[in-house]
């Protein structure tokens, strides 16, 4: 795993794919969510040895899907002064490739195994309905990092929606900020190729 740790965690928030399907036991609590999603990363990680980019994003791509809820992120990552003008079409390539920069973004940085573990340390109440769940990564050089997962009820399935950092540093807020100028500047259909130029990016051989 890359020393990066505080950039792989704040990507994690938006790796997730259009919608949901067939979630099963992961969506019955907030916990068990959490659980599910570290669980493959902590897989990925253990396969990265041996296993191309490609292959890191396959085994993701299914398992993030179960975890988030992009519709609603990607909506907020855009704001809504832009996604209410956009068209119907528009709004459906924001969330793909929203969906696909993240995946390809875990793909790519999580490329390796050493020891890393997850560890679930509570849950709280957050702000209009939402649960905190409280987890901690441990580093192999024993270091750790602590972050909250933001997680909300959607048709009586439980969803991630945001990470925050230092009890303080939400990734969704960070996302907000960073595309605010590419949006101001070319609209949507610039922040559509912004995301798939930055996949582009990620996925391609080194």
């Amino acid at each position: 795993m890359k020393r990066q740790s505080c950039n792989i965690l704040a990507s994690m928030v938006f790796a997730f794919l259009i919608a949901f399907q067939g979630a099963g036991a992961w969506a019955d609590s907030p916990t068990a969510v959490v659980k599910g999603f570290q669980h493959s990363l902590i897989a990925a990680m253990k396969m990265a040895e041996k296993a191309s980019v490609q292959e890191r994003y396959d085994h993701l791509e299914p398992r993030v899907k179960q975890a988030f809820y992009v519709p609603l992120m990607a909506r907020m990552a855009t704001g809504e002064r832009y996604w209410n003008s956009a068209s119907k079409s528009e709004r459906g390539a924001v969330v793909s490739a929203f969906a696909r920069m993240s995946v390809a973004t875990l793909a790519t940085l999580f490329d390796g195994y050493s020891g890393e573990s997850f560890a679930i340390e509570g849950v709280n109440k957050g702000a209009q309905g939402a649960v905190l769940v409280r987890s901690k990564l441990t580093k192999s050089d024993g270091e750790t990092i602590q972050f909250d997962y933001r997680a909300i009820k959607i048709r009586d399935q439980w969803r991630l929606i945001d990470i925050i950092l230092d009890n303080s540093i939400s990734e969704l807020q960070r996302k907000i900020d960073e595309y605010e100028p590419t949006l101001k500047k070319s609209g949507v259909p610039g922040l559509i190729r912004l995301l798939n130029q930055t996949a582009d990016k990620l996925m391609s051989p080194s």
